[in-house]
């Protein structure tokens, strides 16, 4: 599962602020640029920390306002009908502002800065270096995949992040289609800047991206039948304005030019480029395959989960950890009476019908209300496990149709910083045979509450650190904590179905073959028929999970790693705490000292910890 991400929200071309990472965020408090305005006071009159963090504020605003889809996510509306610039131009721009901003920082006392801003230096200059450095990466990747990428982002970004209020907001939807050629033109570029360097996807890619592309010009005003996806979304957003008859068909015709004149050619060029370059694209699913790719490989592993562990560590870890669960999992299968070996128990979970709703609108609809009405439920218990909730609202919404044939099973997206669009739990319905009944609950936990939803609010809502921490993605920190909080209820008395446990565990054994599987990918050079072996062979799960689960490996190296990895740490970190307090421990101070400062890669987390023991003795 991916929190936008990404999971996955549109990606921004370079850093946030001071090298943040280029994920498009989803989550901060309100911020406008009035909000962050440097004080006037002389900087002889500020500490050194009130001076840093001033020029923290000043640079993730200006960064603001040179991304106009990152205004969006903020519910600024400065540049509303325009798009971010993801020329080659702009991103070496990019990169020399990173520079510039590593030698200010650097001219900084950090002696003289208080402990909070200790860490946010520390933090900025890691990012900056690692923006740096990583530059040379920046091709090493598929700006067009089955997961995520501009031909489906788009969309997505206008349907659920272009809010229209009133008739300039429906205006500047309309600017937007207008701009998507240029959007589609400068990814072509990209695409061909990798073609080059010989960085094509996999072939089972473009199926995927191509039928998703070709999706979005289907239906009008492009061809006869209903409204195509972005037409049918502008006029539900211009239905909702109080607008004469006169006013509204004025709107519709604008946006029915824009689509003709600008998102159906840009999308056709971008078909007719990857069908001529699917011609040239191989069965090699691993970084390997890349110039330097497996240096490559190890900066991936080491980003994602911000430890020192080597690939074959964490193959070898996986390999302990799926021996482990089936241990687990062979104790429920006795406990239920099953008769037969765990092989035979996984094809009864996988195939018997009890276990999966219709695959129908009702069914699909009653899923939906049974996992609303579980984060309902675990609502009435996070006092048992928190101190501190978050206030922004979440809901449990389906995939839309354009995207739900390719898209991951599940995903969050996080609230908008305004208040205006709660948090999201997509749960995708497409194939009902991918979605168990008995894997409904840990599912709910990992991506809404107490997972997510729980730990990305509570970070957008924090006072006290920059606003860049807030927006800072660490994938072990947010998908660790994910798996944490799937086995966390447990502990309070969740799963009493024994089914729906074992589905916990068979989420946790899902992330424990991904060690497995991603490094067997990326440095082992398995087949894609190899790795998807080896999650039907020791998993559950349906055939179809598998498939989706080994292209998401082949288009996101390492990302997979963080969930299993970064689940261990927070267990690691949590006995050490528990050990050294004894009787002191408190469950809840432990997840607030885990939550309460936003995103931290886990070597720094370990080290918050161990100041927490430190005072929580001393006092």
């Amino acid at each position: 599962m991916q929190t936008n991400k990404s999971l996955i929200a549109l990606a921004l071309s370079s850093a946030l602020l001071f090298g943040c990472n280029s994920q498009a965020p989803t989550q901060t408090e309100s911020v406008s640029p009035e909000s962050t305005e440097v004080v006037t006071e002389s900087a002889a009159e500020q500490s050194e920390s009130a001076r840093l963090n001033a020029a923290f504020e000043k640079n993730f605003m200006d960064t603001v306002m040179r991304y106009p889809q990152f205004q969006t996510y903020l519910g600024i509306k400065k540049d509303y009908g325009k798009w971010n610039d993801n020329s080659e131009a702009n991103a070496e721009k990019e990169l020399q502002i990173t520079k510039d901003q590593l030698v200010a920082l650097r001219t900084f006392d950090y002696d003289a800065l208080d402990e909070q801003t200790k860490i946010s230096y520390k933090l900025a200059e890691q990012s900056m270096e690692q923006e740096i450095a990583n530059h040379k990466w920046r091709y090493h990747n598929y700006p067009v995949n089955q997961m995520h990428g501009q031909h489906s982002s788009i969309p997505s970004f206008l349907i659920n992040q272009h809010t229209v209020s009133n008739v300039e907001e429906a205006t500047a939807y309309v600017e937007r289609l207008s701009g998507i050629d240029t959007v589609i033109e400068q990814l072509i570029v990209q695409l061909k800047i990798r073609e080059d360097k010989g960085i094509i996807a996999p072939s089972f890619v473009f199926p995927h991206v191509i039928r998703d592309s070709q999706n979005l010009i289907a239906g009008a005003p492009f061809t006869e039948g209903e409204d195509s996806t972005l037409l049918a979304d502008f006029k539900k957003k211009v239905a909702k304005l109080e607008l004469s008859e006169t006013e509204s068909s004025a709107l519709i015709a604008s946006a029915n030019e824009a689509l003709l004149s600008s998102v159906q050619p840009a999308y056709q060029d971008l078909v007719d480029y990857l069908i001529s370059l699917e011609a040239k694209s191989t069965a090699d699913a691993g970084a390997w395959k890349f110039p330097e790719g497996n240096d490559y490989y190890n900066v991936a592993l080491a980003k994602t989960t911000t430890t020192s562990l080597t690939a074959e560590e964490i193959h070898q870890i996986g390999l302990s950890e799926v021996s482990r669960i089936h241990n687990e999992m062979r104790v429920i299968k006795d406990s239920v009476g099953f008769k037969g070996d765990l092989a035979a128990f996984m094809q009864f979970m996988r195939e018997d019908e009890q276990f999966y709703y219709a695959d129908d609108e009702a069914g699909k609809q009653r899923y939906l209300d049974e996992a609303t009405a579980l984060i309902d439920t675990m609502k009435t218990h996070l006092d048992e496990l928190f101190l501190v909730k978050p206030k922004a609202d979440l809901i449990v919404k389906r995939v839309e149709a354009f995207r739900e044939k390719s898209a991951g099973k599940a995903f969050y997206n996080r609230p908008a910083p305004d208040g205006s669009r709660p948090g999201m739990y997509y749960a995708n319905l497409y194939d009902m045979k991918a979605m168990p009944t008995y894997q409904m609950e840990a599912l709910a936990y990992h991506e809404g509450i107490p997972g997510h939803h729980m730990q990305l609010a509570i970070s957008q809502e924090l006072e006290g650190i920059p606003t860049f921490r807030k927006f800072k993605s660490y994938t072990a920190y947010s998908e660790g904590w994910g798996l944490y909080t799937e086995k966390l209820p447990k502990e309070i008395g969740m799963y009493s179905d024994p089914y729906s446990d074992f589905g916990r565990l068979a989420m946790e054994l899902w992330r424990a073959c991904r060690l497995v599987v991603d490094t067997g990918m990326h440095v082992k050079k398995w087949t894609r028929e190899e790795s998807i072996n080896y999650y039907v062979t020791n998993t559950p799960n349906a055939k179809s999970d598998a498939i989706k689960m080994v292209e998401r490996h082949a288009v996101m190296p390492s990302q997979a790693t963080a969930y299993k990895i970064g689940m261990l740490e927070i267990l690691r970190m949590r006995e050490m705490v528990q050990t050294e307090l004894g009787d002191k421990f408190d469950i809840r101070e432990f997840h607030d000292v885990y939550l309460k400062n936003g995103p931290l890669p886990l070597d720094v987390m370990n080290t918050m910890m161990k100041n927490y023991i430190a005072e929580k003795k001393a006092s």
